[in-house]
C-alpha cells in the first residue's frame, strides 16, 4: 500500500487541562480523569519504559519510588520529585488510586488508521465506546490476547489519560491506537486492507466459535446499552455472538471483549 503524505500528526489528548491551570481558580483539581498525569505503579512503570513518550514530571512517595526501581535493571530516563501521597492526590482526580506514584507526560503522537492497523492480524474497534473504565480493561485484554491495535471514535471516545491508562495497567503504551473521524468508511478501510470485520451481537445467529480466524479480523464492540449502530452493524462483513446459557444474556463490554478475544487467540 503506497505511503500517504500527512499534514502532520495530531496529539491524543492535546487539548487536555493542566492541573492549577484551570479556569482562574488557582490549583484546581482536575475532574472526569482528564490530565496530563499518568498515576499507578503498573501504567507509571510502562511509561518509563516506552521510548515514544515523553515525559516532563515524576512525583512519588519513597515507597512507590523503591518499588518501581526495584524492577529496573537501569535508573529510569527520568527522576522524582520525593513527596507525599496527600501532595499527589491533590493533583489528580477525586478519588484516582495512584499508589503514591504519578507521571507527567505528553501525549502518545496519534496514528492513522493505516499506521496502527496495516500489520496487525487482529484488531478490536470500538462504536462509540465511552467509559474510561471498559477501554481501559478492553486495551489490556487486547494486550494480553495479542490484538496489536484499538480503533475508535474521535468523539465518544475518552482521553487517553488518567482513568483509562489506570484502568490499562500499561496497555497503552504496548497496543496501538488510532482515532477516526467516520466508523463506517473506517470499516471499509480495514475490509481493504484485508480485514474480516466481525461485529459482536447478542441478537446474531453465528456464534463466534464458527468465525474464520484465519484472516485477520476486527472484533467490533458496541457501546454499553446501545450496543453496534445501525450503520455498524450493516457495514460489518457478518455480526457474531459469544454462547449464554445462563439466566443473564449479556455481558459488560470489556468483559465480551475480553472472551472473544481469547476465543480468537485460542482458535489461532
Amino acid at each position: 500500500m503506497k505511503e500517504r503524505k500527512r499534514p502532520g500528526r495530531r496529539e491524543i489528548g492535546k487539548k487536555e487541562a493542566v492541573p492549577g491551570k484551570l479556569g482562574s481558580r488557582r490549583g484546581a483539581r482536575p475532574s472526569g480523569g482528564q490530565t496530563p498525569y499518568i498515576y499507578g505503579l503498573h501504567a507509571v512503570e510502562a511509561a518509563l519504559q516506552n521510548p515514544a513518550r515523553t515525559l516532563h514530571k515524576l512525583l512519588a512517595t519513597q515507597n512507590a519510588w523503591n518499588e518501581i526501581t526495584a524492577r529496573f535493571a537501569a535508573p529510569p530516563r527520568i527522576a522524582p520529585d520525593i513527596t507525599s501521597a496527600e501532595e499527589i492526590s491533590r493533583l489528580l482526580p477525586p478519588g484516582a488510586v495512584h499508589q503514591g506514584i504519578a507521571l507527567h507526560v505528553a501525549p502518545l503522537p496519534e496514528l492513522d488508521l493505516e499506521e496502527a492497523c496495516l500489520e496487525a492480524n487482529r484488531i478490536v474497534v470500538l462504536d462509540q465506546v465511552t467509559d474510561p473504565h471498559n477501554v481501559g480493561a478492553i486495551l489490556r485484554s487486547a494486550a494480553v490476547f495479542g490484538a496489536s491495535a484499538l480503533v475508535m471514535t474521535d468523539r465518544n471516545s475518552p482521553p487517553l489519560t488518567g482513568v483509562l491508562a489506570k484502568a490499562a495497567s500499561g496497555a497503552v503504551e504496548h497496543v496501538k491506537i488510532a482515532k477516526i473521524g467516520n466508523l463506517s468508511r473506517a470499516l471499509q478501510s480495514l475490509k481493504n486492507m484485508g480485514f474480516l470485520t466481525v461485529g459482536l451481537d447478542g441478537d446474531a445467529e453465528t456464534p463466534l466459535s464458527e468465525v474464520d480466524t484465519a484472516r485477520p479480523i476486527a472484533l467490533v464492540m458496541g457501546a454499553e446499552g446501545a450496543g453496534l449502530r445501525r450503520l455498524t452493524r450493516e457495514t460489518c462483513d457478518l455480526l457474531a455472538k459469544l454462547p449464554a446459557s445462563g439466566p443473564m444474556r449479556s455481558l459488560n463490554v470489556s468483559n465480551a471483549a475480553a472472551v472473544a478475544l481469547y476465543e480468537i487467540a485460542r482458535r489461532r
